[in-house]
């Protein structure tokens, strides 16, 4: 068992990496990567060698490509100490064109040219755009270098950098003794309430370890998963902040800010995260902090993304359990009666109304009977889940059915029904013993995916009732181009997948022992 385990987790982890590296592969290599600004307002607002230079930046931005410009050399020259002031700024710009140089800028732009060349680097220099002797909008001269950046290189620094450990090295200003405080009486509470937490210094979170009322109660920020950084659904932040994070209407409750102020604020400061010089940089920050973990996430009225579609993904799986099974088991006890031939009837309904139409039938047809049909975070009552639970379930409550009635049928005509019933046993013995604990064995496997993809969400219903959770998050993603959210959520995919598989398997192999994995020398 152990070494089936370990050789479906290698080939799962394996399958992972290789759907990671086709998605990019169709993102950074067979996509055109100017779609990225279909619906960029900036990117039409510019003209001229200002929007080359603004597509090379978003194209480094979004992960396409290194790009250098001739300002960024300099300053690294000089950072190095290579040069000194006087030449910077004698350097520093080039000529409108190239006959415009003088001899020094000539020098060092032919510096710049023959180092990133040998680097594999494309340089590229954009003449000024005049009209007369006057520079037009946007046609400053440029010079810049730029290499497409290899599937490879790319695939391994997304793998390598999704698991990040927060240590008391991870700030690189100079804050004081850096090191771990343990507590037993948070300073959030004013130290007057017993809650231990462990608090930073040098490190990227303030808190490391704390409690607070919000499930699982008990936090940690010692390791992060980062999936990669939004530029257009959440600009900005993280995909596992966004599928995590909650919505809605702000928050507030009585908060007492390092400084000692206490106001009432949405502020959650067992997120502080470090920002470099943010603390004098406004007189709110320096009235409520005292170092510069001042960028706090707020608490919201609502759930994550990922807890809606967990919610409703998981009651849409108790229900088509809970009706799908007793149905098929019905269904092939009156085998050709009119029990089953209802059951095959609603079967053939949901296979063959498209999945779209289906759910819009019984949207219109809920919104009638009174239930809403549109989801609304900060006032969402259990009535709003009826629908989306109920449009996910009915299509699983079909196949159930329909695979549990196949799977008993073929079991009633197996040989060891006939030798059971030579044997004396009665039908309900036989139907209970042998024929419903060999049918639902099939079953069994697909439960620990059903209850994985409840993470997921659904695409189809939650774009229908407008549920904020996780399943519009990829289209919502393909249609912005935002690649680093379609690359982070297929991994998100692909992991729940896996995992989903091998537990199906360790579940079956408990429910029947004729199955196991272990490989016997014959």
């Amino acid at each position: 068992m152990a070494k089936y385990l370990i050789k479906r987790i290698v080939t799962g982890l394996l399958s992972v990496i290789a759907v990671v590296a086709i998605v990019m592969i169709l993102i950074y290599s067979l996509m055109d990567r100017q779609l990225i600004f279909s619906m960029d307002s900036v990117f039409t607002k510019t003209s001229n060698n200002s929007r080359t230079v603004y597509m090379y930046q978003k194209w480094e931005e979004y992960g396409y490509l290194d790009y250098v410009t001739y300002s960024d050399y300099i300053n690294q020259l000089y950072k190095d100490g290579e040069i000194d002031d006087e030449t910077r700024d004698a350097v520093k710009t080039i000529g409108r064109t190239e006959d415009a140089d003088s001899e020094l800028v000539a020098e060092y732009v032919a510096k710049f040219t023959e180092y990133y060349e040998s680097q594999g680097y494309t340089v590229q220099r954009l003449k000024a755009i005049t009209t007369g002797n006057k520079v037009v909008t946007g046609g400053n001269q440029q010079l810049f270098a730029s290499k497409d950046i290899p599937v490879i290189q790319r695939l391994w620094t997304y793998l390598t950098s999704i698991i990040t450990f927060d240590n008391i090295h991870t700030v690189e200003d100079d804050i004081g003794e850096r090191g771990l405080t343990f507590t037993l009486y948070d300073p959030v509470y004013g130290g007057e309430k017993f809650s231990p937490a462990i608090i930073g210094n040098g490190t990227l979170h303030k808190y490391l370890l704390y409690f607070d009322n919000q499930f699982p109660y008990i936090h940690q920020n010692f390791v992060s998963i980062n999936l990669g950084v939004s530029y257009t659904v959440n600009q900005g932040i993280d995909v596992t902040t966004t599928m995590t994070q909650a919505q809605g209407s702000y928050v507030k409750t009585t908060t007492i800010y390092p400084s000692g102020l206490t106001e009432e604020s949405a502020d959650d400061l067992h997120t502080a995260t470090y920002v470099s010089g943010s603390k004098d940089a406004s007189l709110v920050y320096v009235t409520r902090y005292t170092d510069d973990y001042t960028n706090t996430i707020t608490r919201k009225s609502g759930m994550s993304k990922m807890g809606y579609s967990f919610v409703i993904g998981i009651l849409a799986t108790i229900m088509a359990y809970a009706l799908g099974i007793p149905l098929g088991i019905l269904m092939a006890q009156h085998k050709d009666g009119f029990i089953d031939k209802l059951g095959s009837l609603y079967i053939i309904f949901m296979i063959a109304v498209p999945s779209l139409a289906y759910i819009f039938i019984f949207k219109s047809i809920g919104g009638k009977l009174g239930f809403p049909t549109t989801f609304i975070v900060d006032s969402a009552t259990p009535a709003y889940y009826v629908l989306p639970i109920v449009s996910l379930a009915l299509p699983s409550v079909a196949g159930l059915m329909k695979w549990l009635r196949r799977y008993m049928i073929d079991q009633m005509n197996s040989d060891y029904v006939k030798f059971a019933r030579a044997g004396g046993l009665s039908e309900g013995e036989i139907f209970r013993g042998h024929i419903l604990k060999n049918a639902v064995i099939p079953i069994i496997h697909g439960i620990p995916g059903s209850i994985l993809g409840a993470l997921t969400g659904a695409i189809i219903t939650e774009r229908v009732y407008s549920v904020p959770g996780t399943g519009n998050l990829l289209t919502t993603a393909i249609n912005r181009y935002d690649n680093s959210v379609i690359v982070g959520v297929t991994l998100f995919y692909a992991l729940l997948s896996v995992v989903s598989l091998i537990l199906g398997d360790i579940l079956m192999s408990a429910v029947d022992p004729r199955i196991n994995f272990t490989t016997k020398a014959r």
